[in-house]
């Protein structure tokens, strides 16, 4: 089984007069990069938080957002009335001197001042703390289920295109023996060119055109990539979640062999069956670096 690293999940709690709402968003990365905001209020919490979204949501760019409403009738807010006033006096003071009463929203700008509007300072009891756990779990527990279907996708794509080098694989059969003997047929005539047909000597010609010819065998190379192949469609299909950086190797083990083969071919025919296998495992590599 794969994972995307990408993903969404998303929950919700209540406790007491607050409404929590987390959101957790996941992103390709290479390493586990974990971005919280969450409000002031629950900063003694941030690395348990820390703790529960690494453990389960593995690799990837991750940003979790915390937000807490408080219906109409709650008091998690506090107004500093003093303070309000003060200012008020002071700007709608000095707006008159500089001629430019009327012109600001002085009631917002005092608002945003810190310390005019505050927080309770109470403290998180327990039920708001096993509130806000239960959230982000339900997040994390949608992320995976996202994060599984993409991965259910990228499986199947992944599949047709390892099958899809295998089948062009085989496509080059027909074509080895026909550039062996064109190979051969080319070398002999730029010898016959070069030092006339009479001076060639027969036997070592032969030699050297068998010990030419054994640099061009692509058996090895065809070997090692059909096993490369086999091995990938196995991880595939591994019942346990594997590991992108796993697929990632392979596939650059399966670019070895395909790029070897198309500098031993002499073939156009399967120089473009080479370049076909290029594409698919260019997408292969693109579709390795977004599994988790």
């Amino acid at each position: 089984m794969i994972l995307s690293m990408t993903g969404y999940g998303k929950g919700e709690a209540r406790s007491g007069h607050r409404n929590i709402t987390i959101e957790l968003k996941s992103l390709n990365g290479k390493t586990t990069d974990i971005k919280i905001r969450l409000p002031q209020r629950y900063r003694e919490k941030e690395m348990d938080i820390r703790k529960m979204v690494k453990k389960h949501a593995e690799r990837g760019k991750l940003e979790l957002f915390i937000d807490v409403t408080v219906p109409e009738g709650g008091n998690e807010y506090v107004l500093n009335e003093g303070l309000f006033r003060s200012y008020y006096k002071k700007l709608a003071a000095l707006e008159f001197d500089l001629g430019a009463a009327g012109q600001s929203d002085l009631v917002s700008g005092i608002l945003r001042i810190p310390g005019v509007v505050d927080v309770p300072k109470d403290d998180i009891t327990d039920e708001e703390w096993e509130a806000l756990r239960g959230a982000v779990k339900s997040a994390l527990d949608q992320l995976y289920g996202f994060r599984q279907n993409e991965g259910a996708a990228m499986k199947k794509d992944l599949e047709q295109r390892v099958n899809s080098i295998s089948s062009l694989l085989e496509k080059t059969a027909p074509f080895e023996k026909d550039r062996i003997e064109k190979v051969r047929q080319r070398i002999r005539q730029n010898m016959e060119d070069f030092v006339g047909r009479e001076n060639v000597d027969e036997n070592r010609f032969e030699q050297e055109i068998i010990f030419y010819l054994e640099k061009l065998d692509v058996n090895e190379e065809k070997v090692r990539l059909k096993q490369h192949c086999k091995y990938f469609l196995e991880q595939l299909s591994k019942e346990e979640v594997q590991k992108g950086r796993t697929l990632a190797f392979i596939s650059q083990e399966m670019g070895r062999e395909i790029n070897t083969l198309g500098s031993k071919a002499y073939s156009s025919e399967i120089q473009r069956l080479v370049v076909k296998m290029k594409d698919e495992l260019e997408k292969i590599k693109e579709q390795a670096a977004n599994i988790v």
